[in-house]
């Protein structure tokens, strides 16, 4: 299937503009990352690159579907996580548009620590081919947003040092790369401090 597709059913309710303070920092974060080429459009026109903050319990606040190629986004161009199952590859949503195809990974990183307040997804090739060797990685056989993938995102966070390195690979995923923290600013922080260490 093709990168940007959702892979998840996704049981998604249309309202207004989820209000939250969260969202004036994650879009201040995402054109940071935008403006770095770590958020963007594909050379096939489909957008890449989602950010998301941990609301409240397992819920989360997260960039919608295709907003990638956007120069600047705003309170409308996300949606709310309001729950999800792994086994049934389902993802109940809320907002002005539908939640980002990369939910599901943020999601189980939110269920595998409730220290964990925020999650990165972004693209870089060139990133993506120095850290496949230095930081831990998903198998090749895991396609993005899958449960195949969210269940190797949790095996690395059990049995790897993930949890202390805050950022993963998708083997499976080329360019594709995820970073994590207690807040938004951490998460993006450790993507650009390897990016400096990658140069």
């Amino acid at each position: 299937m093709k990168d940007g597709i959702i892979k998840f059913n996704c049981n998604w309710t249309k309202t207004d503009p989820i209000e939250s303070p969260l969202t004036e920092e994650l879009i201040y974060w995402r054109q940071v990352l935008y403006k770095k080429g770590f958020v963007g459009v594909d050379s096939k026109g489909i957008g890449y690159g989602n950010l998301s903050c941990r609301t409240s319990g397992n819920e989360f606040l997260i960039t919608g579907s295709g907003t990638g190629g956007f120069a600047e986004i705003g309170k409308q161009h996300f949606a709310l996580v309001t729950s999800f199952n792994i086994h049934r590859n389902t993802v109940d949503a809320t907002g002005p548009v539908i939640a980002s195809s990369e939910s599901m990974t943020h999601a189980v990183l939110y269920l595998c620590d409730p220290k964990i307040g925020a999650v990165i997804h972004i693209h870089n090739l060139n990133l993506w081919r120095a850290l496949l060797r230095r930081v831990p990685k998903t198998g090749k056989q895991a396609e993005y947003g899958t449960p195949e993938m969210a269940k190797e995102v949790i095996r690395l966070y059990s049995q790897t040092d993930l949890k202390s390195k805050g950022i993963l690979v998708m083997a499976g995923h080329e360019e594709g790369i995820v970073s994590f923290g207690p807040d938004i600013a951490s998460a993006a922080q450790t993507l650009l401090n390897w990016k400096e260490q990658s140069l």
